[in-house]
């Protein structure tokens, strides 16, 4: 694959012709680096607007009466069912979740199905009911939808776009470019198990533990932190890329630098266990019930008595700090004090876990 060379920021007053870059192709896996990059120096610069360059999970819109917030996401998961969920839930509860990183209230969903022909109406059937079942738990409709049928060897099954309407009950402004430098960075609960069980449903892998998917709604948690009164600066889901990906985003975004501190992130046994004998940094693998929380230091006592009180949240913790040091960079505090940085995921990534 060729690589994908950014020009300077002035070369884009002009239309960038698609023979600038004749040997760049997208293959599954490509790391965070490259979707960065196609986002910042392609997609942002096509249909540039203030929303976009926010860099968030989802955008808060001007409407008649107010604001809503509106998010879209696609779901390619291989396997369709995997330990702790499958794609149907999977793609309500991703959906669900970006609408409360904005800090609203999810209340709509529409669902596109692409269908593979050939796929056992059985396996459509569970998937819609399960989807259905997510829905109704996480108090959204799924009010409009689409299918197309694509031929047979082409689709890998069943692949299912949504989209997200909520609505913000408080006015509030909960973005990257909100952090402030001193903010703590709370984590939810323990990260990596969704990356970690599709891999190893994909594989058929098996470990001593059975490791099962974190994918859950974290609207009612994120929310109640808005709720309480707790100034939130920044929330966002721990999903593609993992923790350290999120917080290099963040980090980026805000122009500001992080410190994560390793002793505090709450690692399960299993996901230590299973990425040792993989070969893999836990700290890159997917989360889809798990999200960071970033406030200021005086809340966070409060902030994290209230994300304790729901199951999907109650091992939250601080895991580090925001500060000013220069250029913004991520570093990882280890246990036997030294210092390393955090990159944004670069090279091959976890394909179709999400």
């Amino acid at each position: 694959m060729g690589e994908l060379v950014l020009p300077d920021v002035d070369a884009w007053s002009c239309p960038i012709p698609s023979s600038r870059y004749p040997n760049v192709t997208l293959a599954h896996g490509d790391g965070g680096r490259l979707t960065h990059e196609l986002i910042a120096a392609l997609f942002q610069r096509a249909f540039g607007n203030a929303h976009l360059y926010r860099s968030h999970d989802g955008a808060a819109v001007d409407v008649p009466g107010g604001r809503a917030a509106v998010t879209t996401d696609s779901f390619v998961v291989r396997p369709l069912f995997f330990p702790g969920g499958d794609i149907g839930s999977l793609a309500v509860h991703g959906t669900v979740n970006d609408l409360a990183m904005c800090g609203a209230r999810p209340k709509y969903l529409t669902a596109g199905f692409l269908l593979e022909e050939g796929l056992p109406m059985e396996t459509l059937w569970r998937v819609a009911r399960s989807m259905g079942a997510a829905a109704r738990a996480c108090g959204v409709e799924i009010v409009a939808g689409d299918t197309k049928v694509v031929d047979r060897g082409k689709g890998d099954g069943v692949y299912i776009n949504t989209s997200g309407v909520g609505v913000f009950e408080r006015d509030v402004e909960i973005h990257p470019g909100a952090v402030c430098a001193g903010d703590l960075v709370i984590l939810s609960g323990d990260p990596g198990r969704h990356g970690l069980a599709v891999l190893a449903a994909r594989e058929e892998l098996a470990f001593e533990d059975e490791i099962r998917s974190d994918a859950a709604s974290v609207a009612a948690p994120a929310l109640a932190l808005l709720e309480a009164g707790i100034e939130v600066h920044c929330l966002r889901d721990v999903t593609r890329g993992g923790l350290a990906t999120a917080v290099v985003e963040i980090a980026e975004a805000a122009g500001l630098s992080v410190t994560l501190e390793q002793d505090q992130i709450p690692l399960s046994p299993v996901v230590r266990g299973g990425s040792e004998i993989l070969g893999l940094d836990p700290l890159y693998l997917a989360s889809e019930g798990r999200f960071l929380a970033i406030v200021p230091e005086p809340a966070a006592d409060d902030a994290l008595g209230v994300l304790r009180r729901f199951e999907v949240s109650q091992d939250a913790c601080a895991i580090g700090q925001v500060r000013v040091d220069g250029r913004p960079t991520v570093e990882l505090r280890t246990s036997v004090g030294t210092t390393r940085v955090v990159e944004r995921l670069s090279g091959m990534s976890l394909p179709r876990i999400c």
